[in-house]
Parts: structure tokens; sequence; C-alpha cells
């Protein structure tokens, strides 16, 4: 019982999952009917002062889908305060989105929020699964001081009760500081999000409710201020609640119940915390990085959702890389070749992809339905995406001044290859390119058509580059095609082709630029054929050997420092009677290894720029758990008390893995896949690394992350799996080695005195978990998946000697574009800027839909401070640096120059606009 003048703030929310243990539009109709309760309680009772609406616009978009004619009510009430919003667009998890997704995400949610009224600067994150370290800084970016969150830090346990124990902070209110050193005030739901749910009106009830409350928040709170969350997942309104508020201040009169919200809690709060004069001022802590709830038993993380329904974190990955990586800069290049940008359309694309970013989304922690609708949005989005690239690289391929290929005749075939990472790139490329088309426009008949395209001869050609110089390719015939263009001014227009794909390194492509090649009729000597094989099973360029074992299993030297990464490419299976949540082995069970199971090895390319070898592996395995999960999973049994095991039925799992190294490759790709008829199990690659390190690093949002291989002394869960996003590694003062991947975000070091990384391929479970039974067949994943991964030897160093920038190539695809023979505007090797620095990493290159200025955006993956050398090629009148909002601001030099020196700060996410 409370002692002290003190404040009880209550706040008024819901916490609204779109979509979860039920399909998102049943949600959606649930939605509805809050918000027309909301409206009408606002109207009928001043008394219920303010609501908060989850932090994300897109409960604005939903609700006015159906009740378009409520807008004006609504921005009403956002005007007078009474209902506040934004942030967000939506409430996204933290480690499976990227960084550029979250920044989209924080823009796009002011935006939206500035249509209606001013968006609420709180940091709202109430049940995103952990935390990134660079939270803080993005939070500060965008002029928020401050984070509200319920994961991270103790005290929350399993299904959201109290632990007591080896706090991370003294209180619920802690500073927590991110990497570069920006700092915030971190306000933990210590006894959760709903702490102030559902209070009685009637006396006795409210006075048993309000003991137990009041003392459950002080035991946490560093002061008198006290925060009551009257809400929770999708909760009703409250509509008795300032009757409850006068029931509780009858019964309590030392305390101050106040219907309140989170800026007046802050202030309140800011006031007890900061005046030194206080005599209930208390010292906070301060929690430094990454919030990933380290310090509890590993049962409650929730981080296995990183590998639930892998297809959808792949989809994902894909629909990011194209949209920030690839779409945008080319779009950005286009444009400053003279081509509008489209704001409008990048907008769309960014909010379908972002509606799958929830945590219940993207964690794919839901039922089926959910995640059925996702793969339609990841299609929308990308399908759009896909779009602009194709306009954008059109558009540049048609400016590029390729009348030099005129040489090679009429029948010379010029295409433009660009490379839209943030670093000069090499690698192997494909274009289909179109030897002749006949347009059906011509009139001939189908038959005739067919035939003349049948009978165009493609022999005598070879591949050049701008040069002039021949360049090793290998051609394929693809026959008789049909295609159309879809011109601006007329009618579709139909044609046959003849098609043909050609596959070529690409050599030292600039950085955010391009380079020309022409497929062109040529009397220059045929190259000489060269091989990366040394045997059926070694193959070996410049920098990395690669020699296959009978099992499959692979060595790797790093030629250039003499040292052997051995074992690798081993397969992992075990049993898994957890949830989509979390994993949780069979007591007792051994994992399945390919270890000594001989697989069948065969060359599958052998080139003078690229080999492949296949390697292929029938694996016996059981076929599911046994009959006792289902029961256990209908008792509602919590998956670390679980007693099922493995059924003693077997299934035949094929794997397929094809390695591939290229002729200037610093890594080795590995594409898997698996063909899965087994449930209730999960499949991983192992690649043991032998690097005596107590560290490792990870890639994270605009950050290189540093975590412990040994879990803290909390940590019971045998199991410590953790999030990636593009790579993790393992390195000391003199080796290290990189694993890359695309959209496989769960990794495990394990303690097995090989410092070992384990990458989760596929995870098969029969359920959602957490707070009742929802069966979720689609979990299981049975069917086919290919997944990716590349492995990169390296000094021990990951950013100075490059491996971190191969693992982000990674994932970029190439963008390759046939165009005529033509004058143009640009050179054959182009590029609008150049820049420099050894230590930042690239992140972004857009056009700004209020200025039309050109947005570059970089992060620091080091410590230390970093200078970044900026030179560039188009006309501008000045550069100026910004925040993740993107506001125009003054210019940082006094006169124009094309070359800048630019400050990077230790860690520091660094964002530049150039006025053109």
């Amino acid at each position: 019982m409370t002692k002290k003048k003190t404040t009880a703030h209550i706040v008024s929310h819901t916490h609204w999952d779109r979509e979860w243990y039920l399909p998102y539009e049943k949600h959606h109709v649930r939605l509805v009917q809050l918000v027309d309760a909301l409206l009408d309680k606002l109207e009928s009772d001043t008394a219920f002062k303010s609501f908060y609406l989850d932090g994300q616009t897109i409960i604005l978009e939903d609700y006015l889908q159906v009740r378009p004619e409520k807008k004006e009510e609504i921005e009403q009430y956002i005007r007078e305060g009474r209902i506040l919003i934004g942030p967000w667009y939506i409430l996204q998890d933290a480690f499976l989105t990227s960084g550029e997704a979250n920044v989209r995400n924080m823009q796009i949610g002011h935006q939206d929020a500035l249509k209606y009224g001013e968006p609420s600067k709180i940091g709202y994150f109430p049940d995103t699964f952990g935390l990134v370290g660079q939270t803080p800084q993005l939070m500060v970016q965008s002029g928020i001081t401050n984070a509200f969150f319920g994961r991270g830090v103790k005290p929350t346990g399993f299904n959201n009760t109290v632990s007591d124990g080896g706090y991370e902070s003294s209180f619920s209110e802690l500073i927590w500081e991110g990497p570069d050193g920006s700092k915030i005030l971190g306000i933990l739901f210590a006894n959760w999000y709903s702490n102030g749910n559902e209070i009685p009106v009637d006396e006795s009830a409210a006075k048993e409710f309000w003991d137990k409350k009041l003392t459950d928040a002080e035991k946490y709170a560093s002061t008198g201020e006290l925060l009551f969350m009257n809400g929770c997942d999708h909760q009703p309104l409250q509509l008795d609640l300032p009757e409850a508020i006068r029931t509780a201040q009858a019964l309590y009169p030392n305390v101050d119940f106040v219907h309140s919200n989170f800026p007046d809690y802050l202030s309140s709060l800011d006031t007890k915390l900061y005046n030194q004069q206080s005599s209930v001022n208390r010292g906070l802590s301060t929690v430094m990085g990454e919030l990933r709830s380290q310090r509890t038993d590993g049962w409650g993380t929730l981080v296995n959702t990183a590998s639930a329904r892998i297809y959808l974190k792949q989809m994902n990955q894909m629909g990011q890389s194209i949209l920030e990586k690839v779409a945008e800069p080319l779009a950005s290049i286009a444009n400053l070749a003279g081509k509008a940008y489209p704001h409008h359309l990048f907008t769309y694309a960014w909010k379908t992809l972002m509606q799958n970013h929830p945590h219940d989304s993207i964690c794919g922690c839901s039922v089926d339905e959910v995640h059925r609708e996702m793969v339609t949005r990841f299609d929308k989005s990308r399908h759009v995406a896909e779009s602009i690239v194709e306009d954008s690289a059109k558009y540049i391929a048609d400016a590029v001044a390729t009348s030099i290929f005129a040489e090679y005749g009429a029948d010379a075939l010029p295409f433009v290859v660009m490379n839209t990472s943030g670093w000069r790139r090499t690698g192997t490329v494909s274009i289909d390119l179109d030897a002749a088309r006949l347009y059906l426009r011509e009139g001939f008949t189908l038959e005739e058509t067919s035939r003349r395209m049948q009978e165009i001869n493609l022999s005598g050609r070879m591949l050049v580059d701008q040069h002039g110089e021949a360049v090793p390719c290998t051609v394929e015939d693809l026959g008789l095609q049909f295609g159309y263009d879809l011109p601006d001014d007329k009618f579709r227009q139909s044609y046959m082709c003849r098609r043909v794909r050609v596959t070529f390194e690409a050599v030292q492509v600039p950085a955010l630029g391009l380079r020309s090649y022409a497929w062109v009729q040529s009397s220059l000597p045929i190259l000489e054929q060269v091989t990366l094989l040394s045997g059926n099973r070694v193959m070996e360029n410049d920098s990395l050997r690669v020699e296959i074992a009978e099992d499959g299993s692979f060595t790797l030297m790093d030629k250039l420092r003499g040292i052997a990464y051995r074992d690798l490419g081993v397969y992992e299976n075990t049993g898994d009677i957890g949830n989509e949540y979390m994993y949780k082995q069979p007591e007792g069970e051994s994992a399945l290894t390919t270890k000594g199971h001989a697989a069948d090895i065969r060359i599958l390319e052998d080139t003078a720029y690229r080999t492949a070898i296949e390697i292929k592996h029938n694996w016996e395995i059981p076929a599911s758990a046994d009959e006792r999960l289902d029961a256990e999973q209908r008792a509602l049994v919590y998956y670390p008390e679980r007693k099922a095991q493995r059924s003693r039925d077997t299934v035949i799992l094929k794997l397929r893995t094809v390695i591939t190294l290229e002729r200037e490759g610093k890594g080795l790709q590995i594409a898997s896949t698996i063909d899965n008829q087994a449930k209730d199990h999960r499949v991983r690659i192992l690649f043991p690394t032998d690097v005596q390190t107590a560290v490792h690093q990870v890639d994270s949002m605009f950050e290189i992350a540093k975590r412990d291989n040994e879990p803290s002394p909390e940590w019971l869960n045998p199991s410590n799996t953790q999030h990636q996003q593009s790579f993790v590694d393992v390195n000391n003062d003199y080796q290290g080695l990189t694993v890359a991947n695309l959209g496989l975000n769960e990794y495990e070091m394990l303690r097995d005195g090989r410092n070992t990384i384990a990458v989760t391929l596929l995870r098969s479970v029969g359920e959602l978990g957490d707070w009742g039974w929802f069966p979720t067949a689609e979990a299981q994943c049975l069917g086919e998946h290919t997944l990716r991964l590349m492995l990169i030897p390296h000094n021990g160093d990951g950013v100075t000697s490059g491996a971190y920038v191969e693992a982000y190539q990674f994932q970029i695809p190439w963008t390759v574009c046939q165009t005529g023979v033509h004058k143009g505007t640009l050179a054959t090797s182009y590029a609008p800027l150049e820049w420099e620095s050894q230590n930042v990493a690239f992140s972004s290159m857009k056009m700004n839909a209020e200025t039309g200025d050109l947005l570059l955006r970089w992060y620091n993956m080091s410590l230390e401070a970093s200078t970044l050398t900026l030179n560039l090629h188009i006309p501008h009148v000045h550069l100026y640096k910004t925040t993740i909002l993107e506001e125009s601001k003054p210019s940082i030099v006094e006169r124009e120059v094309s070359i800048h020196n630019l400050q990077i700060g230790p860690c520091e996410i660094a964002t530049f606009g150039i006025k053109l």
C-alpha cells in the first residue's frame, strides 16, 4: 500500500495486432467496432479524456477503409489531443526487418500522422520481441527521447509474468544508450502493458484491484509517478473508466488518479527524475545496446520466431532488397537523367511490404490464414518494385551512349549491367537477349513468323565489353519466345522472338553505376577455355580452394592466409516439439547429421568464370513427433515441460546442395534445396570455424553487434539461438569466417569446442503456441525449399578486409537491361557519385518527395570516427546533413564543391541531402 504522495497515470489504449490468432479481416471487423465505440465515448463523455492508438497510423487506414465518413470526426479528436497517433506506420518486429524498412516506417508514419495532426513523439514498442541496439539513435534522430517497451530486459517472464532477481535495470525506468552514445529514457512495462486493464467500478473489487496494482507498480518505479496501461491485445474500450477512476480516488486520497496520456506522464516523470531537489530523485541504471532478454532462463525470449515459416523471411529479404537496394537507387539515377521519380508507387510498395512486418506477421507465429495473405502482400509489393526497376533500368539503358558498338554491324545487341550496391562489384550475371524480333503487326501468319525466328543464325557471335575486349561467356539458346511491349502511346505490341541467355562475369562495375556490353558478330579469336576445377571434387580460384569429401562435407582453404576450415556443410536434424515461437528438442534425443553418409557428387557447371558442384543426400529421418505431442498440445502443456519424442516411422529427406565458386569470388556460394516430407523437426547446416574467441559479430539494424558465445548464467534453455540479418562472423586477430545468408535469420554459436556456426534452414512445427491451442498445419513447411548462403574467409577484420561488403552485396541482385545502338547522355561506364571510407557501409539512395533532393545514407560499422570522401559527378547547389526523417537543412559547406570530406561518428547513421 502506498504511503507517499503518488500519481497513478491511467493510459487508455489497445494493443492492436492486425492479424494473429484470427485472420486479418476478423481482427479488422473488431477494430471497426472498437473505434466506433471510442468515437461515441469521446463525443458523449468529456471525462474520458484521451486514447492512445497503439503507435501505428495504419489503424486509421484500416478503420477509414470501412468507415470513410468518420474521417472528419477522427481528425477533430486528433487535433484536440484526445486521440494520439503515430509515430510509426505499423508496429514492426525489430530483428527481422531491415534498417531502411524501419526508417521508411518512421517516415511514412510521420507523413500520414501529419495529415490529421501532430504525430506523438513516443517510441512505442509494447510487445516487440527484443530490441536492436541502434533504437536509441533512431529515436533521437526522429525527435523522440523515450522508448516504451515490454520485452528485452527483466523482469518480464513467460506469458508476461514478472520474474524476480538479477535485474538489468534497478527500476522500470532506465537510461538506454545506443552504440553511438545516443541516450533516451526507457520505460519498461515491468508489469506488462495491461497492468491497468479492466479497472473495477465496484468499491470492494476496486480495493482488491488497486491494493495489488499499486504495490506491483511501486515495486519497480523510481518515482511516485506510476503508469497503468488500461488495455491489452484487441481489448475493447472500457466505457466506465471515468467512474472507475472516481471510485479509486475516493478509496485512496493519498493517490492522484489521472486519466492520463504518455506526454503528460513523461512530463511528470521528468520533473521527478531530473529535479535534484526532489526527495524521491533516484539514479537510473544505464542499459547498453541490444535488449535481447539474455538475463532470463531463455524459455520466454521468443527468439525462434526467427526460424518459423522461413519462406516468409526469404520473401521479406527479397522484398526489402529490391525496394531499398535496387528500385530506389535505379529510380534515383533515372531521375538524375531526366525521368520522374515515382514517389507514390514507392509509398504504396513500402506500405504493402510493411503490412507484413508486425511481430505476429513476419515472425510467422500466427494462424495459417494470416500467412497465406502475407504471401500475396509480398508478391504485390515485389511486383510494384519490379515494375519500377524495369521502367528505371530501361530509361537508364536507353540514355547510355552505346553507339560505340555500331562498328559491329546493325545486329549488335548492346546491354547495360547496373550495380546498385554501394560498392564496386564483380560477379556473374545473366541476361536474356532478344536476338531478333518480329512483331505480329507486320502481318505474317503465325507459322511464317515462327519459321523466320527459328531460322535466325546465332553463330559467329561473342561478348565484348565497352572497350571492345572479348569477355568469356556461355550462351544458351532459349529458342522461340512470345513477348509484348506496352507502349505509353499505343495499344500493346505482341511479337515473336529468338531469345538467348548470356552468362558471364561482369568485372569492376562502379558502385551505384553501370557498365556496357554487347553480344556481337566478331572475327576475334575464340577465347581459350580455362577451368576452376582441379578434379571431380576440387575447385579453386586465386583466393579459395574447396575440397569435397565423400559425405558431401568440404574443406575451405583460405589460400591468402593458408588457413583451412574443415568439416563444413554437414547437415543436422533434430526433433522439435515446440511451437511457432520457440524450439524445443525432445529430451534425451541425439542430433542426426549427414557426417559419414555417402553423397552423390557431380560437376554441375565448368566455365571460365564459374564452377559448381552438386551434392545429393537421400537421408532417412523420423517422420514426425510421436502421438504424445498432440495430447500435450491440446492440454496446453508448457513447451519446456513436454515429454513427447520422435516417431519410429521414417521418411526420406532429400537434400540437394550446390556449391559455386566464381573466378574473382572472395566467397563460396551455397544453395541448399530441401524436399521436406517430415514434421516436427529442424534442419540446420553446420560450419565449424575452429577460431579461438569468446565473442562473435552479427549483422543487425545499422550495426555490427558483438555478442558473447556463451549465454548468461541465468540462461537455462539448452538452445542459445539468436537473430541475424545479413551475416554472422567469428574472428580473432588473424583469421575469421563470415557466413552470409538470404533470409535465414536464425543462427547459433555451438558450445562444441570448435565455435561452430549453425544456421537454421528449416523448422517444422504444428501449432501457434502462446495462450491457447491453435493448430498450424502449414507451419510444418512441407515441400521444397531452397536456401542460400555464402562463406567468406578473411584476415580477422570483417570490415577492413571487405568480407562484410561481400556479405552485403550477396543480398542484392544485379540489374541487366538490353538496349539498342544509339547516342546517349550517359557514358558506357557511369556512376553519379563515388565515395570512399573503410569503416562505413552504404545503406540508401533515394529522392525526397517534399524537396526533390537526393538523399544518401551510410552507417559507421566501427566504434571509431571515420571520414567519408564523397565525390559528386552531378550538378548540385549544396550538400547538407540531416536525420532519418530527411528534413532539409542548411549547407554544411560554404561554397559549391564536388568533393566533400564528411565526418561520420562512431556507429553513426549518417544521412546527407544533395540539393540538385
